[in-house]
């Protein structure tokens, strides 16, 4: 996959709502295998689409990449052998070490594609328009629907949903909108009003899991406010939970908590000392109970040969 089927790639991957990283080369010194305007696509399991860079590349521009995602903050990646740089790295640049046999370098700019925030509006009260146009105003795809229209496709487990019927027909819009499994739900109502909507629901056989996830009422506590108010009390309660990860679940690949570095399963080949990634690729070698992977063919025959001098290598 290359030149515009990377592109077509990513646009398929961006309406399907999945979250990946866009790797793009802007600089090289040969000898590389890759060149200037290259392109890949990360997913968030760690799968690469298109080309980067040979063997040396390919692990470490997918570490980056997930690192990436998890963070969403883009960042410009210098591989190569830090020799070769000295005191030209400008700051704010990554540099990863590589020792590649080809002693070539890339300069990568990776760049976080998450899916936008979903939310869906039910109802058609001041509140809701309010509502909406603050979502709007964020950039996130918003949908303002009224209860002749939302059925429980018109969210999935990435969305954010609010109903707002004012009491026509909140029972029913809530018992739709559970059935959707949305990563937030929430009920605008006073207490008194929700707690009866919720132990209707209950009666009725509402499994308790699903209401206890609903939101009731919807939105910060602000005591008694305008319809304006409460829209964004409400707006602000989804920021705040989404910016503390409490939405996560429901975006593939975003397991790590913000903040923390992603953990991933990686190596230290013995041979070169560049990190590797744990998996086939590496070309396993088991020795003395101990795997061990390698960043190309070269360094696993080095180590074939002789694996005990780099294993003391090691050890020192």
């Amino acid at each position: 996959m290359t030149g515009l089927a990377v592109l077509e790639r990513a646009g398929q991957l961006a309406r399907s709502g999945q979250p990946f990283a866009l790797a793009t080369v802007v600089w090289r010194q040969g000898p590389s295998s890759s060149k200037a305007g290259s392109r890949a696509i990360i997913t968030a399991d760690g799968e690469l689409h298109g080309w980067i860079g040979g063997a040396c590349a390919e692990p470490v521009v997918i570490r980056e990449a997930r690192q990436v995602m998890a963070e969403g903050q883009a960042r410009l990646v210098l591989l190569g052998n830090p020799g070769q740089f000295g005191t030209a790295v400008p700051e704010g640049m990554t540099v990863v070490p590589i020792s590649c046999q080809s002693e070539g370098a890339l300069e990568v700019y990776i760049e976080p594609v998450l899916p936008i925030p979903h939310l869906v509006i039910v109802g058609r009260s001041p509140m809701a328009s309010t509502l909406a146009d603050l979502s709007r105003a964020l950039g996130w795809g918003t949908d303002l629907v009224g209860t002749e229209e939302f059925t429980p496709g018109c969210a999935d487990e990435r969305s954010m949903v609010v109903v707002a019927t004012q009491g026509h027909g909140d029972e029913d819009m809530i018992e739709r909108a559970v059935a959707a499994r949305p990563a937030y739900l929430g009920l605008v109502a006073s207490h008194k009003r929700a707690e009866a909507v919720l132990g209707y629901l209950a009666d009725r056989g509402v499994p308790t899991d699903q209401l206890d996830r609903v939101h009731a009422p919807a939105g910060l506590d602000l005591g008694r406010t305008s319809h304006e108010e409460i829209a964004v009390a409400i707006l602000a309660q989804l920021v705040q939970l989404r910016a503390s990860g409490a939405l996560e679940p429901a975006v593939p690949g975003a397991a790590a908590a913000r903040g923390k570095p992603l953990q991933l399963a990686e190596s230290i080949d013995p041979v070169c000392g560049m990190t590797v990634m744990d998996s086939a690729a590496g070309m396993p070698i088991t020795h003395g109970g101990v795997t061990y992977y390698f960043c190309c063919a070269g360094c696993h025959r080095a180590f074939s040969d002789n694996p005990d001098a780099y294993i003391k290598a090691v050890l020192r």
